[in-house]
C-alpha cells in the first residue's frame, strides 16, 4: 500500500513538471495587471500579396469595387512599405491604396507604433471557424508568426486569443490540436524566459471569447469546459492561465448571456473574466457603463478572479451593414474613449482591453486613419478637424502611464500633441 502511494505521487508530480517542458518558465511580461493591450484582427488581404485570399474583409456584399466594400475606416497608408492599388479614388482623383495583414512589414509596422505610444501589446485573434479553410489557416499562421517576432523586436506583450464565433459542437478537438501545433512549430510559449508572450499568475496566458452568449451559438458550456481543462491540465501543453471573454449581463444571466447558471461555474474556473462591452454603451451612458464595472470587479473579488474591461473609441458597421446608421457611436473628438479609460481606472480596474487595434470593419479601429479617405459611393468615417491620426494611438498610450501609476490620474482629455 505504501509503496502504491509513493508511486502515485511520483506519477502526479511527473504530470506537473510535465506540463512545464512545452513552456517557457517565464516571460518578460509576468502578468496582465497594469498593462493596456488591445485586440488585433490581423484578417486583411489585398489582390496579388500571396495569400490567395483577394480582398479578404475589404470587399463587401458584391466584390470589392466603389460602392461594395465592408470597411468604415479607411486606413492611413503613407508608412506601409508595401500597398496596393484599389479602384477606389480620392478627390482629386488619384487611386486609393490599402495594406495586407499578410506582409510581415504590416505587422512589424503595426508594432513599431505600439512600441512609439506605448501600447503594451496585442492579443492575436484566431476564428476557429478559420482554422477548418488551409487558406485561411494559412494566413493566420503566417501573421501570427510575423507578430511573434514583431512582439520580440519591439519588446511587447503578445497572447492568443480563441474567437468561438463559428464554432460547432464537436470542434473542441480542432482548438485542442491547433494549440499543441503553434506550441510546437511558431513556439508560441517557448521562446525563452525572456520572450514577450504575456504571463499571468505565472502562466501563459489564453484568451478564449465567446463564453455564455445567448445568440444560439452552435457550440455549449460542455465544449468550452473541455478546452479549458485542456489548456489549464494537460500533462504536456496545459499550465496556462485563462481569460474568458463574456456578454455584458454575465453576472445577471440575462440580456445577451445564457441563462444557464453553469455559466458563473465555468467563470469561477478560470483567471481573468473579459465582459463584451462593445455596441453596448454610448457617451451618454457611460455613467451606467461604471456602475456595471464596479460591480464585475467586486463579484470577480469575491470570487478570486481577475477583471478587465473591454473599452472603444466608437463603432461604425454601414458599409458591411447598410441598415446600420453611418458613424453609429461617434468618437466625438476622443472624448467617448478618454471617458472610458479614465473612468475605468478611477473604478480600480487593474488591466485594460481596447477593442480594437486594427478593426477598420466596425470602426472600432485606434491606428492610423486617412483623413483623406476616397470619395464616392460609399461613406467613411473620418477623426474631427485637428484630431490627429495618430490620436487614439497616444491616447491609449497616456492610459497605458496612468495605469502603471508613471504619471498622476487626469480625468480631463490629454490634448494632441
Amino acid at each position: 500500500m505504501k509503496r502504491n502511494t509513493i508511486f502515485l505521487l511520483i506519477m502526479c508530480f511527473a504530470c506537473t513538471a510535465g506540463a512545464q517542458l512545452k513552456h517557457s518558465a517565464t516571460s518578460a511580461f509576468k502578468s496582465y495587471k497594469g498593462l493596456v493591450m488591445a485586440g488585433y484582427q490581423g484578417w486583411f488581404n489585398a489582390m496579388g500579396d500571396g495569400g490567395g485570399r483577394g480582398w479578404n474583409h475589404y470587399a463587401g456584399a458584391k466584390g470589392f469595387a466603389p460602392g461594395s466594400i465592408k470597411i468604415d475606416l479607411w486606413p492611413d497608408v503613407s508608412e506601409y512599405k508595401k500597398t496596393y492599388k484599389t479602384a477606389f479614388q480620392h478627390a482629386d482623383g488619384s487611386a486609393a491604396y490599402l495594406f495586407s495583414s499578410y506582409d510581415e512589414s504590416t505587422v512589424q509596422l503595426h508594432f513599431k507604433w505600439m512600441e512609439q505610444y506605448g501600447i503594451d501589446g496585442v492579443f492575436v485573434q484566431r476564428f476557429v471557424s478559420n482554422l477548418k479553410n488551409a487558406k485561411s489557416l494559412a494566413h493566420n499562421n503566417k501573421v501570427l508568426r510575423s507578430a511573434l517576432d514583431a512582439a520580440g523586436k519591439h519588446k511587447r506583450a503578445i497572447s492568443l486569443m480563441y474567437d468561438f464565433s463559428g464554432m460547432q459542437e464537436g470542434d473542441e478537438d480542432l482548438v485542442i490540436n491547433d494549440f499543441k501545433n503553434l506550441v510546437d512549430s511558431l513556439r508560441l510559449t517557448n521562446r525563452g524566459n525572456k520572450q514577450s508572450y504575456l504571463y499571468h499568475n505565472q502562466k501563459p496566458l489564453v484568451a478564449l471569447w465567446g463564453i455564455g452568449f445567448n445568440d444560439k451559438r452552435r457550440y455549449t458550456l460542455k465544449t468550452i469546459t473541455k478546452i479549458m481543462d485542456f489548456l489549464q491540465h494537460d500533462p504536456v501543453y496545459g499550465g496556462c492561465s485563462l481569460l474568458l471573454g463574456v456578454p455584458t449581463q454575465w453576472r445577471e444571466l440575462k440580456g445577451d448571456a445564457t441563462s444557464d447558471p453553469e455559466l458563473l461555474e465555468v467563470c469561477k474556473k478560470a483567471d481573468i473574466i473579459q465582459p463584451w462591452f462593445v455596441g453596448r454603451f454610448r457617451e451618454d451612458n457611460i455613467s451606467v457603463m461604471m456602475e456595471r464595472i464596479k460591480a464585475d470587479i467586486a463579484w470577480c473579488k469575491a470570487n478570486r478572479l481577475d477583471f478587465v474591461p473591454v473599452i472603444y473609441p466608437g463603432f461604425s458597421w454601414h458599409n458591411m451593414k447598410p441598415n446600420s446608421p453611418f458613424d453609429q457611436i461617434p468618437r466625438n473628438r476622443g472624448q467617448f474613449f478618454w471617458k472610458q479609460l479614465s473612468g475605468a481606472i478611477n473604478n480600480g480596474v487593474e488591466m485594460i482591453y481596447v477593442a480594437m487595434f486594427d478593426e477598420v470593419d466596425e470602426g472600432t479601429a485606434i491606428f492610423k486613419a486617412s483623413k483623406n479617405p476616397p470619395v464616392g459611393e460609399n461613406s467613411f468615417v473620418k477623426f474631427e478637424e485637428g484630431i490627429p491620426n495618430d490620436y487614439y494611438l497616444y491616447l491609449a498610450g497616456f492610459a497605458s502611464k496612468m495605469l502603471k501609476k508613471q504619471i498622476p490620474f487626469q480625468q480631463n482629455i490629454p490634448l494632441p500633441k
